[in-house]
């Protein structure tokens, strides 16, 4: 008898959001933080993410532009008896609401995770039919950043429509009056990009990221890749994300990769790609040299420019490849990435207008323009556009520079 009356409660709630928006002003730039899923799986529980509130204030994240602190998959326990989903009691004793109410205490935002299916990728209560009460849930615990996954959604004629199932949640969530950041994971398979800017906040664009240079694992029915692989699936998304709609091609694996070159590289490129800055890795034991990376604020700037747009590559020989993103103020970051296992070294001149990107009104003459180049890797002025560039790459790397127009 409870159930029906919130149930009957909650669709007099649904048919007064018919028109319902998603939160505005949450993600206007790239969201950053933190998620479980990389380094832990399943292996989650209230000591880790207390622990990782912490280490994200005491490592400097936090003042650097990270705000979530994201639980994935494996936090649930079961349905109560009207329905609302509860958290395991052995692994969050103190419950979903306490473990929220502490990372707020850090000045910081809390995630968690649920799944459009019957149940989630890892077999726990997902959200079909419970939609606008998992979303209530949420809301009274004090969630800020909802990640939502595809997994056990059906099979064939049976299979749930994405479009539906994501708005649904949203309309669920604009029902709760809480801004919560929406990122829909259907890992590109109903090319989101194509109907989800006024869904959610970001949309996964491919399968899931794993921690290899460039590879792709075959796991029967789907792909893991490595990140060459997912870089080069963005190529032809770029116009669909911006302001408050991004692509997102996962979740990042910096600190997760074999070498610091391999490191730099990931982390700079998803800042060209203006993508999610969600690391993946043990930030409680963080290298110093990995740390120095994530807050690097010259490269996180990059990411975080209010204008929003997405890197393009106009060159790629030989697998090295020069990337451009148009900045605000007339300011353009360029990224040479050495994909081989080689180093590169180049003595680049900027010439005429072939960086120019037309789709932004940007096209400069560098005959009659000239630029001051900053490497952002040590802070430090690296000449002008006047004269070539010396650039030296190493293997599995990136070099990039911010160019800012000499009045």
């Amino acid at each position: 008898m409870i159930r029906t009356f919130i149930l009957a409660a909650l669709a007099l709630g649904s048919a007064s959001v018919a028109q319902a928006q998603k939160a505005e002003g949450v993600a206007d730039t790239p969201p950053m933080g933190w998620n479980s899923w990389n380094h832990f799986g399943c292996n989650i529980d209230e000591a880790l993410i207390r622990g990782t509130a912490d280490a994200m204030v005491s490592s400097g994240m936090k003042d650097a532009g990270y705000q979530y602190v994201n639980l994935d998959d494996c936090w649930h326990g079961e349905r109560d008896a009207d329905g609302f989903i509860q958290p395991d009691p052995v692994r969050f004793p103190n419950g979903i609401k306490a473990l929220a109410d502490y990372v707020h205490s850090k000045g910081l935002k809390i995630g968690i995770y649920s799944d459009a299916g019957l149940k989630t990728c890892g077999g726990k209560p997902g959200s079909q039919g419970y939609e606008y009460q998992d979303a209530m849930q949420y809301a009274r615990w004090g969630i800020d950043y909802l990640k939502y996954d595809w997994c056990n959604t059906g099979e064939g004629a049976a299979k749930r429509n994405a479009v539906e199932a994501y708005t649904t949640m949203r309309d669920a969530l604009a029902a709760t009056g809480r801004p919560i950041v929406f990122s829909i994971c259907e890992w590109g398979d109903n090319k989101p990009w194509l109907w989800a800017k006024d869904i959610g906040h970001l949309w996964r664009t491919t399968g899931d990221i794993i921690n290899c240079w460039d590879c792709t694992v075959n796991h029967g029915n789907w792909y893991s890749r490595g990140i060459l692989p997912i870089l080069d699936l963005q190529k032809d998304l770029r116009s669909f994300s911006g302001p408050g709609h991004w692509n997102d091609p996962d979740m990042m694996e910096v600190g997760n990769l074999a070498t610091l070159g391999e490191n730099r590289a990931h982390f700079a490129m998803w800042a060209m790609l203006s993508a999610p800055l969600i690391t993946g890795t043990d930030v409680r034991v963080l290298k110093p040299e990995i740390r120095a990376l994530l807050t690097n604020k010259e490269i996180i700037a990059i990411d975080q420019d209010a204008r929003g747009i997405s890197a393009f590559p106009f060159r790629s020989e030989g697998g090295h490849e020069i990337w451009v993103k148009p900045l605000e103020g007339g300011d353009v970051a360029v990224a040479f990435l050495n994909r081989g296992d080689t180093a590169w070294t180049e003595s680049y001149a900027f010439q005429g207008s072939e960086m120019g990107d037309n789709a932004n009104n940007w096209s400069p003459d560098f005959e009659a323009q000239t630029y001051a180049l900053k490497d952002l890797w040590t802070g430090k002025a690296a000449g002008t556009t006047a004269k070539p560039l010396a650039v030296k790459v190493g293997p599995r790397d990136v070099m990039v520079y911010r160019m800012s127009l000499v009045e």
